[in-house]
C-alpha cells in the first residue's frame, strides 16, 4: 500500500487537496481604503466591507470530494483499473476545484477597488500540484499494471 510510490504521490495529493481548506486562496487589499477581501475555501472574508455573497463552499466540497478519492484510490491497489478510473475521477475534481476557485476570485475582483489587482496566494496552486501528483500517481499504477500482465503472460 504505501510502500508503492503512486501510493505516496496520492497521499500528498490528498494532503494538498485537504490544506486548501484551510490555507487562504486570493486576497485584494485597497490602501486608500483600508478594505480587504480575502478569498478561503468555504467563503469571502472582508474587513470594512460588505461580503460578497454566492456559493464559494463548492470550492470546499470539490477539495474534499477529491481528497477523499485519492484516500480511498489508495486502498484500492488491488484493482488498478480501478484506480485509474478512480484517477480519472479526481482529475476531474481537482480541474473543477481550480475552476471553481479562479471564478470566484473573478467575482471578488470586481467588488473592490477595480484598478487594483487581487494576489494569488499559495494555496490557489496546490491544486495545480494536485494535478501533477495525480498524472503521476496514474502513470506508475499503469507501469504496475503492465509488469504484472507481462508477468502473467511469461507463465504462460
Amino acid at each position: 500500500m504505501i510502500q508503492r510510490i503512486q501510493s505516496v504521490f496520492l497521499l500528498l495529493l490528498s494532503l494538498c487537496m485537504l490544506s486548501m481548506l484551510a490555507l487562504p486562496l486570493w486576497h485584494k487589499a485597497d490602501p486608500l481604503t483600508h478594505q480587504e477581501l480575502t478569498l478561503g475555501a468555504f467563503g469571502f472574508t472582508a474587513a470594512n466591507m460588505p461580503a460578497p455573497a454566492g456559493p464559494v463552499w463548492v470550492i470546499a466540497v470539490l477539495a474534499f470530494a477529491s481528497s477523499v478519492v485519492a484516500t480511498y484510490e489508495i486502498f484500492q491497489f488491488r484493482n488498478r483499473l480501478g484506480q485509474l478510473k478512480l484517477g480519472t475521477l479526481n482529475l476531474l475534481l481537482i480541474v473543477a476545484t481550480f475552476g471553481a476557485a479562479f471564478y470566484f476570485a473573478g467575482r471578488g475582483e470586481v467588488n473592490l477597488n477595480i484598478k487594483l489587482e487581487g494576489q494569488y496566494q499559495p494555496a490557489f496552486y496546490l491544486p495545480t500540484v494536485a494535478l501533477i501528483l495525480n498524472l503521476l500517481a496514474n502513470r506508475f499504477i499503469r507501469r504496475d499494471e503492465q509488469h504484472v500482465r507481462s508477468s502473467y503472460d511469461r507463465l504462460r
